[in-house]
């Protein structure tokens, strides 16, 4: 199955394949379990049928908006686009894409629907993810209110930001949790980071960012390990840490924390699915996830 999908009524099924020949989609006839076998696997539906239909297909589906796939209605008349879900995650432009086949995109997000655009709009067009999934609600509201500005840092430098401000990094799969002992060195950072990716069977440019708590923020061994890769590397307050649901205990307890290295990597990963449990290597300790 292609990443675009599209299920109809079998009445419909010839407008169907119009979409799906311009969308390179599979299509697929409505039954009762259709949704819930294909949303899974989907990263774009386009659903050919009454919106009633649709709404009640997904609903038991829905968990999180960041990694639901964007879907869009198409009205049984073939005349409009309506997303449904995940307007600002594909959705909205899946709608526009529609426009090639004569039908009318309906988009109701604040942001496009006024003519702007939305934090995770930018995101996607430069190539980009979002760190801290909560602030695009703050964000998008002062895009609306022309109070959202936007800067570019090229670093190397420490940005520090509140929770209304989107931070954008390069695109990447995974996340990486990262602790270390007092005055560990870059070489010892660099081996324990090596040993971790060989044993994860991931590659350097597939790693979205590394993060780890604010109390390590003057380990220079770590900052210059990190810096070398390159990805970001970024400290999180003690909050967020603690907020986590880390698989394995951890003596950070001492510091406040309820954990480090596994706890980080899933503040900042998109999926909150850990890979790589902690791993303690020598003076460093590395968890992944996605």
């Amino acid at each position: 199955m292609t990443d675009s999908v599209v299920i109809a009524l079998a009445r419909f099924l010839p407008d169907a394949r119009r979409i799906a020949a311009l969308l390179d989609a599979d299509v697929m006839e409505y039954r009762a379990e259709i949704f819930a076998e294909v949303f899974p696997k989907a990263r774009r539906i386009v659903a050919l049928m009454s919106m009633g239909i649709a709404v009640r297909g997904i609903a038991p589906l829905l968990s999180d908006k960041w990694t639901d796939p964007a879907v869009v209605v198409v009205t049984p008349d073939f005349s409009y686009a309506v997303p449904l879900l995940g307007g600002h995650h594909g959705a909205n432009a899946l709608a526009k894409e529609l426009e090639a086949l004569g039908l009318i995109p309906v988009i109701s997000t604040a942001t496009e629907a006024t003519g702007h655009d939305s934090v995770e709009g930018i995101a996607e067009r430069e190539g980009r993810d979002i760190v801290n999934h909560d602030s695009t609600r703050a964000v998008n509201a002062g895009i609306l209110d022309g109070n959202t500005k936007v800067y570019s840092v090229p670093g190397p430098g420490i940005v520090l930001a509140g929770p209304d401000v989107s931070i954008l990094i390069r695109r990447g799969t995974y996340a990486v949790g990262i602790g270390c002992r007092k005055g560990v060195t870059e070489a010892e950072v660099t081996r324990a980071i090596n040993g971790a990716f060989a044993e994860a069977g991931i590659q350097k440019d597939e790693v979205m960012l590394f993060a780890t708590t604010a109390k390590k923020c003057s380990e220079t061994g770590l900052i210059d390990a990190v810096a070398s890769i390159p990805a970001p590397l970024i400290f999180l307050d003690d909050d967020t840490i603690n907020a986590q649901v880390p698989r394995t205990p951890s003596k950070a307890k001492r510091l406040g924390l309820i954990g480090v290295a596994e706890p980080c990597a899933l503040a900042v990963s998109k999926h909150r699915e850990l890979i790589m449990n902690k791993k303690v290597f020598s003076k460093v300790t590395i968890a992944i996830a996605r």
